[in-house]
Formats: structure tokens, sequence, C-alpha cells
């Protein structure tokens, strides 16, 4: 009887003892899971990743300005201690302070090439962030719906100056013109009207597309130029050899009145600068602030330019 009892209680404390440790082992494997659980979640360093501080000044184009200066206040509320300031000025402004340090950014609706000696060009990281398209514009009043080529060249060298003479009402024309700094107005001149043009006495010069857009509403008899990202009813968009400016167009090549926009750096940019020309090209900003104000993301495009105006499939 002893015997038995004895064997009873030694079976009893064996149980129990095994029963503790697998609760023990149990206990140890929670508490590793917990740990490398916390371990990733930190980078498994135990350390938070380190946010983005800094500020960048982006200066240049006034026809990319309307994006990088929306998509930059997104980035900003996106990054609390990154402080992004948007200027405008024109493309050759902003390279050429990209490329004396003065400026983090220069955005330019041409290659720096165009603009700029072969050394400094050459120091310049071009980040390509959409595709813009320039349409000749009118006064709402001007009743003309198309303009040839022929007949832009002349108007804006002076050979035409009264609008019976392209097709309109017996109207003097008033030219609201860019500055020569301007890449909207070397795009317009390359690809719409094939050559350079002299500034014309009688021409309004405004470096803004804004105040552009506002003068040719505003202006009796006037025509200017515009990117598409400024279009609205308060000018007349005029096609260009009876071809409209729209997306599809520009993408497939039919309409040859486009440029790429372009955010120059000095070398290659710093951790900040590359965060924000990252977020730039993201499906976030192309798929979304670059189609809404009117320009066109470079991925849809079917065809390419090449820095001397070639263009391939």
């Amino acid at each position: 009887m002893k015997k038995s009892l004895t064997l009873v209680m030694t079976l009893i404390l064996t149980f129990a003892l095994a029963a503790c440790g697998q609760g023990d082992k149990s206990n140890n494997n929670t508490a590793g899971n917990e740990g490398g659980a916390n371990s990733a979640a930190n980078g498994g360093n135990g350390n938070t990743a380190s946010e983005l501080s800094g500020s960048i000044l982006a200066v240049g184009s006034s026809a990319l300005q309307p994006l990088v200066d929306q998509a930059s206040k997104n980035f900003m509320d996106q990054n609390s201690k990154v402080s992004i300031q948007v200027q405008g000025g024109g493309s050759g402004t902003g390279l050429t302070q990209v490329s004396g340090g003065q400026a983090d950014i220069g955005n330019s609706d041409v290659f720096a090439e165009e603009k700029l000696e072969a050394g400094p060009a050459g120091e310049l990281v071009d980040h390509q962030v959409a595709v813009v398209a320039m349409a000749a514009v009118v006064n709402p009043d001007v009743n003309i719906d198309n303009l040839t080529k022929d007949q832009l060249v002349q108007i804006f060298t002076g050979k035409i100056t009264n609008w019976k003479d392209a097709g309109g009402p017996d109207q003097a024309i008033q030219i609201i013109n860019r500055p020569s700094s301007s890449g909207t107005r070397a795009t317009f001149e390359k690809y719409a009207l094939g050559t350079k043009t002299e500034d014309l006495p009688k021409a309004i010069q405004e470096d803004s597309s804004g105040t552009v857009k506002k003068l040719v509403g505003e202006t009796p008899g006037a025509i200017g130029y515009l990117a598409l990202s400024y279009l609205d009813d308060s000018v007349k968009t005029v096609k260009y050899e009876g071809v409209e400016a729209t997306e599809d167009n520009v993408a497939n090549g039919t309409y040859p009145v486009w440029a790429y926009e372009h955010m120059y750096t000095k070398g290659e940019p710093n951790e900040v600068v590359k965060a924000f020309l990252d977020y730039m090209v993201s499906d976030e900003v192309q798929n979304g602030d670059v189609v809404e104000l009117g320009y066109i993301p470079a991925n849809k495009m079917q065809v390419k330019r090449d820095v001397d105006g070639n263009i391939t499939k």
C-alpha cells in the first residue's frame, strides 16, 4: 500500500514539474516574439526612422510653377519639418540660379543646353517630371478659331498687324509676349513658329503666365500663348494648323507645341531635395496633381523628343 501511494505521488510530481517547464518555455517564447515585433517596427535597432527636415528653394519656369507649388504644399503637409519656397521668373532665371548655387532646384521648360553654356549645363542633373503643351490664345472677342504656322510667324514678326489679314475681324492685333528668358517663349518659337523672333516695339512683355492670361482676356485684339495648365474661359484657345491642343494629340505626336518639364539640380540632390523630386514622380502626383492641373504624365507620351527637337516613337 505504501509503495502504491509513493508511486502515485511520484507520478503527480513529475507531471507538475513538466507543466511548469512548458509554461516557462511558452512565456519565454512570447517575450521573444514581442521583442522581435518591436525591433522590426523600429527598423531592427530600437530607433524610429529619421524625420526629414530642411528647406528647398525652387526657381524658374512659370509654366511649371502651378504644379511645383501645389505638390510642394502637399509634401510639406506630409513632412512638417520641410519648408519649400517656389518662385517664377522664367526658365532662364531658374537655370542660372541653380547653376550659380542660389537655388536648390531650377525649373525649366527647356533643356539646360538651350540656355546655358556647355560647361555649366554639364554640371546640372535633369529630373523630368511632366510634359507641358503650349497653345496660342486670343481675346474671346476675336472671331478666329485656327491659325497656321505661317500666319503665326507673320503675326509675331509684325508682318500681319490686323486680324482681317488672318481671317478675323477688322481689328488691330496686340501681341502679349514673354521675355527672351522665358522657356514658354523658347518652346513656342521653336515648335510653333520654327524661328526666333525679335521684340516688336508695340508688343507687351510679361514675365508671368498668369499676367499674360489676364492681359489677353482683357485687351481688345490681343494674342499670346500659354501652357495648357493656364487655360480657362477667360481666353480663347486657337487651333494650330487645324489641330487642337489636347492631351491625346500631344501624346501621340499630332500636336507639336510641347516640352518636357525639367527640375534641374546642380549635381546629385541632397536627401531632402531628392525626397521631394521622388515625390514629384510618384503615382500620387503623376496621377493626381499633374492631370488635375492640365499637364501630361511623361509615361503617357507615345513619342519622345531630344534636345535638338528630333521626335522618335
